[in-house]
């Protein structure tokens, strides 16, 4: 039977930047080999952060001199891809023999976008996916992504793919995702809330897939020594949340709050099959002769060069 170990990982970006916060990803060496995990999800935007709460200097009609500085700080302290930060994870990847997907913020000519990243042991960076739709204010630092990084990844633990927070409430999405195979649904995120724990349930109840969702966990702004607009000083900025759960919607691990750990769970992909019995959303309970999902995966570049 085809059983294995996936895991969350479940920590933050760390206030030193993205060089500390690599060195506490990559200090999880041990604890992944321990636990025997075949897969680890990370949370999104871990490499390169999340700035909650910031606002960037930007009023409707005008931005301020400071949120230029406050962006060219958070464009510093992305990664490249590839770059030494991959090439750092890689060999995470290769040394536990894991899956490694994971959430940062790429640095693309003068562009940020919210990227997914998928490692394997054997082969390094093989794919990305770059977020389609930032929420809400995210929409001022971040691009969106195009129909060209959807990938689904054949891993150890089975078919992998997903995608970043919000967007997996995107149903469009999920279900070009799904008709791509997809066995074990990665989900970064930076939402605590309790409804994002009914969102996980659902995902994995509709697809029929086992879902692997990993939140950042950040202190409170009292304990970071930072001011937070309307927000509470001694609530935490992102109080966590990772969970895992099974093809049914049956919560398998976690949700782990409050805390950074590594949350794992035994998987069987041959209970796809038994779960799809009575429900294939792209399959024998699709209605094709009603309804038609046109996905459109060409890369959009802003300038294309014809020579010929």
């Amino acid at each position: 039977m085809p059983v294995s170990i996936v895991a969350a990982l479940q920590i933050g970006s760390l206030p030193g930047g993205k060089a500390d916060t690599l060195a506490q990803i990559l200090a999880y060496e041990e604890p992944i080999l321990r636990s025997g995990a075949q897969l680890v999800v990370m949370p999104e935007a871990l490499l390169g952060g999340y700035p909650k709460g910031e606002g960037f200097g930007t009023q409707l009609g005008y931005r301020l001199p400071e949120g230029r500085e406050a962006f060219a700080r958070y464009f510093a302290n992305a990664i490249d891809v590839p770059g030494a930060e991959t090439e750092a994870l890689a060999g995470l990847s290769a040394r536990t023999g894991a899956s490694l997907v994971l959430g940062v913020i790429e640095r693309s000519a003068s562009t940020l976008y919210c990227t997914m990243l998928y490692f394997e042991p054997a082969h390094g960076l093989v794919a990305k996916h770059r977020k389609l739709m930032p929420t809400g204010t995210e929409r001022l630092i971040w691009g969106k992504g195009d129909g060209s990084t959807l990938p689904v990844i054949d891993a150890a633990v089975g078919r992998i793919g997903g995608a970043v927070c919000w967007e997996n409430m995107m149903p469009l999405l999920r279900t070009a995702m799904y008709a791509k195979g997809v066995q074990v649904w990665c989900a970064p995120t930076v939402d605590e809330r309790e409804m994002w724990q009914v969102s996980m349930r659902h995902i994995a109840h509709e697809s029929r897939c086992f879902v692997v969702s990993a939140c950042q966990v950040q202190a409170s702004p009292a304990a970071l020594g930072v001011e937070v607009a309307n927000w509470p000083s001694d609530r935490p900025l992102i109080a966590g949340g990772s969970v895992i759960v099974g093809p049914m919607g049956d919560i398998l691990a976690g949700p782990l709050l409050g805390e950074a750990g590594l949350l794992s769970a035994q998987i069987n992909t041959d209970d796809l099959v038994r779960a799809r019995y009575d429900y294939d959303v792209v399959g024998h309970y699709a209605r094709p002769d009603v309804f038609e999902l046109v996905v459109d995966e060409r890369a959009k570049p802003g300038v294309r060069y014809i020579t010929d």
